[in-house]
């Protein structure tokens, strides 16, 4: 038990370094030395950088210090020395690495590498339950007085307004509209990396000649159906749902099937972010 905990830490540890270093390349690299922010304590010390001339990562640091005093109070003493280390190591990153000239000076492409790089780097330290502080930590203890409110929306807002600061001090709406595809990139590489982009259909069918359109499913598109009990409350009618999950590759065969053999067929093709099972992901 004692190995395993300790194997858990040096894991943690590692990913939170990796993480780190990835996020500070995105931003040392291509977001700060065009002016770009990623939302939350990196948008506030870029407008530092340029006004006060004060590195970047240090400054971040500075702005955490009293969250990481609340947070140990709030959030529980692993989580706090997560975001210690995670913090800290992102703070060190980014300033060895804004000593290196910035790999472009384009900003469409800087938004578009720096948000992705910070995404890659954020979906890694959430991995190992870690944290950089900045406006996640901010979301994280108010939730705990909040827990109702989903942590996405304060973040949300937190990164509106941190962006709209930067707008203001720079003085350019370009500036904001960049940023803006930095956040929302750096989103989607998150939930790619936490759910991956094997994307599944699913299909709801609703007929009067479900057994028939159930065995050529099966025949032809070679996937299983499930039928559940439904109820129209329009018609007050008790209604078979057929209900198939299959292959984007797959989908225009099972309409056409359907339709085939019943044209008013009622059908719905809703996305599947994950399936597991036979014929799927194991």
């Amino acid at each position: 038990m004692y190995k395993e905990k300790i194997k858990r830490i040096a894991i943690d540890t590692i990913g939170t370094f990796i993480g780190s270093a990835i996020m500070a390349l995105g931003t040392s690299l291509f977001l700060l030395p065009n002016q770009l922010s990623s939302g939350g304590f990196s948008g506030l010390a870029t407008i530092t950088y340029y006004l006060l001339k004060i590195p970047m990562g240090a400054m971040i640091l500075a702005l955490n210090i009293p969250l990481f005093i609340f947070a140990g109070y709030r959030l529980g003493k692993e989580f706090f020395i997560k975001s210690v280390i995670g913090t800290a190591s992102l703070s060190i990153f980014i300033d060895i690495f804004d000593k290196y000239p910035p790999i472009t000076t384009d900003r469409f492409l800087a938004c578009i590498y720096g948000g992705v790089l910070i995404g890659i780097g954020t979906a890694v330290i959430l991995k190992v339950n870690s944290s950089t502080g900045g406006s996640e930590l901010i979301a994280n203890i108010i939730k705990t007085y909040s827990p109702h409110i989903s942590m996405s929306k304060y973040l949300m807002i937190i990164d509106i307004v941190i962006i709209g600061l930067n707008v203001l001090f720079f003085g350019e709406i370009e500036i904001g509209l960049y940023s803006a595809i930095a956040i929302y990139l750096y989103g989607q590489m998150i939930d790619i990396i936490f759910e991956g982009v094997y994307y599944t259909k699913l299909l709801f069918i609703i007929s009067d000649r479900n057994e028939e359109i159930s065995d050529a499913i099966e025949k032809e598109a070679k996937r299983g159906v499930t039928g559940l009990y439904g109820k129209g409350m329009y018609s007050n009618q008790e209604k078979l749902v057929l209900i198939c999950a299959a292959a984007r590759g797959d989908i225009s065969k099972i309409k056409d099937i359907a339709k085939s053999i019943d044209a008013k067929c009622f059908i719905v093709v809703a996305n599947a972010r994950e399936v597991l099972g036979k014929g799927f992901k194991e």
